[in-house]
Parts: C-alpha cells; structure tokens; sequence
C-alpha cells in the first residue's frame, strides 16, 4: 500500500509540474502597433453608397428612361443603375466598413405599403411586404418610385449588423452613415396632382422614434456603441474633444459601431441634448458647433484642400469616390485618387467591387480598393509620421 501511494503521488507531482510547464510555453498574442500608435481618426476605410439598396425594378427604370426628357437632370434615372450585395457580404467577402442607410419617418406604417409608380407599368401598388405596413422607420431611397431594399426597415438593416458585428469583434470600427430623409416626389406640385403623396415629415417626436429603434436593437447601455459621451469624455464640447485628439485608440475601436445622422431629423435630434449627451449617434455637422465632430464633404475633387485642413485639426470627414454611375462606365479614378489623398477617413463608393456588367460596352471594371486589397489603411495626411504599417486588416 505504502508503495502505491508513493508512486500514485509522484504520477501527481509529475503531472501538476507538466502543467506548469505547459503553461508557461504558451505564447501571448503579438501586440499590433497599429492597435496602439494609432487612434480612431488616423485610418482610412472603404464605406458603400446606399448601401441597402437594391437594383430599381426593371419594368420601372425602363419606364423612366422612357420619360427621361421630362425628369429635371439632377433626378437623371441612369444614375439608378447600380445595386449592392447584403450588407452582411458587404462587411464579409468585401471589406466595407462604412455603410449608409437612407431611413423615412412612418409613424402609421401607411406611408410606402403602397408603391404609387407601378400604377403606370402595370404592376401592383401593395408591396406585400409585411414590415411596410406596420410604424417605423423605413429604408428605401425614393418613396413610390426607386423602393427595393435588402431590409425594408432600419430595424432589420441594424439587427444585421449587429449580428455580424458580435460575430467578428475584432473588426475595425463600422462607420454607418443614417441619412433621415422626407423628400419625395410628391413634394412636385404636377405629380402631387397625378397622385404621388408626401412623406412624412420629421419632428422632434420622430427623432426620439429613431433613438428608441436603435435602443431597442443594441440595448438601454448600447453595447457595442462608440457615442458621443464616449468621445466627449470630460470635456466641454464634441467639437473640443475631436480637436484635442481624445479618439479612442484603434485596439479600443476594434468591434465598435458608430452612428453619424445627416439630413432632415438633425436639428430635433440636437435639441435638448448639447454635444449629444445621451445620444446615441453622432451628427455631421459645421465646423465651431459644439456637436461638430463628423463633417461630410462630399466632393472630393473640389474639397480637397478644405479636407485635409479638417482632418488635419482632428475632425473625421466623410467623401466620395464616385456617384452617379460615371466613374463605373468611364473608369475616371481622378475622384477616387482625390478622396484617398484628401485623407478623409470614411471614404464612400457604389463600387467596392466592379459592376456586373464590367467588360461590357460602355461599362469598365471601375473598382475602389487599397493597394494590396487590405481592409484600411493608415491615414496619408493624419498618421504619416507614425512608424507603422500602412496596410490595416480586419
């Protein structure tokens, strides 16, 4: 018996030592020096355009084509003629990581069940699309004429990405531009005769509509969130905490969503609210406003000095690379080179990937992507002196 017990103790001894051992062999994971040299606002990323949205029915865009020369030129249909993947393959097969969602106030949920321009092709006007008829707001880009969408409510676009967020957390920050919309072509007083309706109209009501949605998906503590409390800190305002570089770093980023509002529900988003406290999105808004810690310009090409100066103070700007579908049939890079060198960090394009068509007459293989395919890269006008690699993954 003494025997045994010694031999069964020593079996232990040998075991608990080959733990140990075991133990201190494993390696700790590598320390990115990105992750800590570089803060939220010294990267650029790739962001779709309407990101949501899906190709116009074709029976439709043939009938706008048809009636091109009665359309004002800044509502031209050519401009229509492109589509996007899910956002889910979007953010995984593509390496987006900014995405807009164009959203319209239906507090009664009667306000686009009903698609008023297939009474002209001959197509029906219920939507049959269930979510359409119940109150919320909606995600599509023309109310009653360009309507398809992957998700036909801001609640399921966000849903999915918060899913894949929680399902990747170590991605780089995801920028999601919401643009609040209540224009329509019903605002026209000839086709307000012909029965197009209004949209609905913001107010403040509405605003706090759209915050209770996203509370509802990511949570009262908003898990997931960077906010605008997050940036402001102790500060007196967002615009002083953007100028005195309190971004985050990116290791903190990493697995962060971030709201930004433009458009028609701003002014009623801010109210009672300074610099966005308790908010859960950040606005675009002027330079010397105490909420200005995004700013949108959109034209590269012509901005791009006033952009530089911005992110260069510490602002984190939003462009675009293309629009209207003529880089895609031209193959113009002069507006994408323009928004990389602008350093502007969230950089938007229709064509993360070539259009479908790419080789066809009068289509190219137009495509925005960094060199070497990586997801980001390091800011060329905020971060130049900082000794790290250019290239930014996940």
């Amino acid at each position: 018996m003494r025997i045994l017990f010694s031999t069964l103790l020593a079996l232990s001894i040998f075991a608990i030592g080959s733990c140990k051992k075991d133990d201190s062999d494993i390696t700790p994971a590598p320390i990115n020096p990105q992750d800590q040299k570089l803060r939220m606002n010294q990267i650029q990323l790739i962001a779709s355009h309407n990101s949501y949205r899906q190709m116009t029915t074709d029976t439709v865009f043939a009938f706008l084509l048809s009636v091109q020369a009665l359309i004002p030129p800044q509502h031209d249909p050519t401009t229509l003629d492109y589509d996007h993947e899910d956002m889910t393959s979007q953010l995984s097969q593509f390496g987006v990581r900014g995405l807009e969602l164009d959203i319209y106030n239906d507090p009664s949920g009667t306000a686009f069940s009903d698609r008023f321009v297939n009474s002209y092709v001959g197509l029906p006007l219920a939507s049959g699309i269930p979510e359409l008829s119940q109150p919320g707001m909606k995600l599509l880009h023309i109310k009653d004429v360009d309507y398809n969408s992957h998700y036909p409510t801001f609640k399921l676009a966000i849903q999915s990405i918060k899913s894949w967020s929680e399902s990747n957390p170590n991605h780089l920050p995801l920028f999601i531009n919401v643009e609040t919309k209540s224009d329509s072509p019903g605002d026209d007083p000839f086709l307000s005769t012909q029965g197009f309706t209004p949209a609905p109209v913001w107010d403040a009501a509405a605003a706090e509509a759209l915050e209770q949605e996203v509370r509802d998906v990511f949570g009262p503590n908003l898990d997931g969130l960077f906010t605008p409390d997050m940036l402001k800190g102790n500060l007196s305002s967002l615009e002083d905490a953007a100028l005195q570089g309190n971004w985050p770093l990116l290791g903190a980023s990493r697995g962060k969503i971030i709201f930004i509002m433009e458009g028609n529900a701003v002014s009623f988003y801010k109210q009672g609210h300074p610099s966005l406290s308790g908010r859960s999105m950040f606005v675009y808004d002027t330079p010397g406003q105490p909420e200005a810690a995004f700013v949108i310009l959109n034209d590269a090409r012509n901005d791009s000095s006033q952009i530089r100066t911005l992110v260069q103070q510490g602002y984190m700007v939003r462009t675009r690379c293309d629009s209207g579908t003529l880089e895609a049939r031209n193959g113009d890079y002069t507006g994408m080179n323009a928004a990389f060198a602008s350093g502007a960090q969230i950089l938007s394009t229709d064509y993360y990937r070539p259009d479908y068509r790419a080789g066809q007459t009068g289509w190219t293989d137009y495509q925005v992507k960094f060199p070497g395919g990586h997801v980001g890269r390091k800011n060329p006008i905020n971060a130049s002196g900082i000794d790290v690699a250019e290239g930014i993954n996940d």
